[in-house]
């Protein structure tokens, strides 16, 4: 009998092991399929970051500034600063939603600022006239920029690098530099700075910039997830092989995308005539720059395919938001470069998190 037990007892002590080591292993798995729960949700909701990003910003400002922060006034502000980016914004969501990249949109945009103020000033064109002139022109530089990508099969980073100088250089040597004064536009063109008109509703101001921008969004939101062209835009991005395949003309949307892109940077322009009051060949130099931040922050994935147009006007935003705060606060401007560099790389870091466990 002895022996019996004295036998039995490593065979128990074996199984209790077992019975340990499965726990471990099932408690290990029940938290990891909690990690790619969360992960699968930021994965199908792009969006989420940056709002909770926004969310969290405008609580620790209204924390630290009080009731100021949190006013009508102040809060329609930031609104007014971010509506030129995040108009330029959207027409680069399009861009990257399909894995290139626009580095011409800022210029684009003052090139067709510059020509609706020129055709009406210099060659005496009704201002309506000059304005779809400006839109023409938007346009046919974001077909310039699709045709040589999609049917020459250039790569997006150099083809609108190269058309950000060209267009840059004729818009300096076009306008001659030169720059039509506030005055001169609201006595004789006023349509130029439709744009900068408001609207007050109690302490808030909405300048009509601000609502184009909030229906441009919502129209871009709806084309991405309620017509068959989004789909085949995000299919486009996330592999324009197996959309080829799938029967998507590839070729063809690309080059509807930058057109259409080309199309809403004029828009931005028109905008910008009313946000400065002028025609400035020299506005606007970093809207290239801005709507890449506001689009990377704002959760878009640069490798295509995936992201949020909403994602975007949160990431741009968050920029508002950090810029007027800190500004308030009476910090060096400098620290504001610094954080949206930091939100830039956490934004990138994030993505490719979400990316390798979801994929």
């Amino acid at each position: 009998m002895q022996s019996t037990n004295a036998a039995s007892q490593p065979s128990q002590e074996f199984e209790k092991v077992l019975v340990d080591s499965s726990t471990q292993v099932a408690s290990f798995e029940h938290e990891r399929s909690l990690t790619e729960r969360f992960q699968h949700f930021l994965h199908s909701s792009p969006a989420a970051v940056p709002l909770i990003v926004l969310v969290l910003s405008l609580i620790a400002f209204g924390a630290i500034l009080g009731g100021k922060f949190f006013s009508a006034f102040t809060l329609t502000l930031i609104l007014q600063q971010v509506a030129i980016v995040g108009i330029v914004g959207a027409a680069q969501t399009l861009v990257i939603l399909t894995a290139g990249i626009d580095l011409s949109v800022g210029a684009i945009m003052v090139l067709s600022s510059v020509v609706m103020g020129q055709f009406t000033f210099r060659y005496g064109l009704p201002a309506e006239l000059s304005v779809l002139c400006g839109f023409a022109v938007g346009a046919a530089c974001g077909f310039i920029n699709g045709a040589l990508i999609a049917y020459m099969r250039l790569p997006p980073f150099i083809v609108t690098l190269g058309m950000w100088q060209i267009v840059l250089a004729a818009n300096f040597l076009y306008s001659a530099n030169e720059t039509i004064r506030a005055q001169d536009i609201e006595a004789t063109a006023p349509i130029l700075q439709f744009f900068g008109n408001s609207l007050r509703l109690g302490g808030a101001v909405l300048t009509y910039g601000v609502i184009a921008m909030v229906l441009l969004v919502a129209a871009i939101w709806f084309l991405l997830n309620r017509t068959a062209w989004g789909r085949h835009l995000y299919a486009t991005g996330d592999d324009p092989d197996a959309a080829e395949l799938a029967g998507v003309n590839v070729k063809r949307m690309l080059l509807s995308v930058y057109t259409v892109s080309g199309l809403i940077c004029a828009l931005a322009g028109w905008a910008l005539i009313g946000r400065i009051g002028s025609v400035s060949p020299t506005a606007g130099q970093f809207a290239n720059i801005e709507s890449i931040t506001a689009v990377v922050i704002g959760g878009l994935s640069l490798f295509g395919g995936r992201g949020s147009i909403l994602g975007m006007l949160f990431g741009a935003l968050i920029v508002g938001v950090f810029s007027l705060g800190l500004r308030l606060i009476g910090t060096d401007p400098q620290w504001t470069y610094l954080l949206i560099g930091v939100l830039i790389i956490g934004a990138v870091a994030i993505d490719q998190w979400i990316r390798k466990v979801a994929g």
